[in-house]
């Protein structure tokens, strides 16, 4: 779909609304990438929850917005079921959380320190490190460009092709 809407002539902009538990990261991450390599306007809005992959997924956007009540968890790279207890599968994790701060912080505001910093905060989540986050923290930390709702999204969007 979206190589579709990047194709279409009559499709002039993208508006990406996000509600999401999370995900597949390399699936979440290969997303994120498309979306942030289209040449057509795009804008996110997290409503609900941007939660573990729905982070880079938000920023991909070329603007990103979310609504005050909404949160995002930001936490270490995990999987479950067998992990054969080698260097190799520590260091494979280890690259894929990397990959996914570098992309956060390369598509928005925020510092590697500071995510990094809310990936290991051992106090908030309890069965978990990480952190959990509301829509205007989401801005002060960088991660998100703005706090707004759908008429400011469409609103933005709309601006950004140039239709103010």
């Amino acid at each position: 779909m979206l190589v579709s809407a990047e194709e279409d002539d009559e499709v002039d902009g993208l508006l990406i609304l996000l509600n999401t538990m999370g995900g597949d990261v390399e699936a979440g991450l290969a997303l994120a990438e498309m979306i942030a390599s289209m040449q057509k306007p795009t804008v996110s809005l997290v409503l609900g929850g941007g939660h573990s992959i729905g982070v880079p997924l938000a920023t991909a956007a070329s603007h990103s917005l979310i609504v005050p009540s909404a949160t995002m968890t930001i936490h270490p790279v995990r999987i479950s079921g067998t992990v054969v207890g080698v260097p190799q599968s520590f260091r494979y994790m280890s690259e894929m959380q990397k990959r996914i701060v570098d992309f956060i912080c390369s598509h928005s505001k925020a510092k590697p320190e500071t995510v990094n910093e809310l990936m290991m905060r051992p106090d908030q989540i309890a069965t978990d490190c990480g952190s959990i986050i509301e829509g205007r923290e989401a801005v002060e930390y960088g991660i998100i460009d703005e706090v707004g709702g759908l008429s400011r999204a469409l609103e933005v969007l709309r601006e950004m092709r140039g239709r103010g």
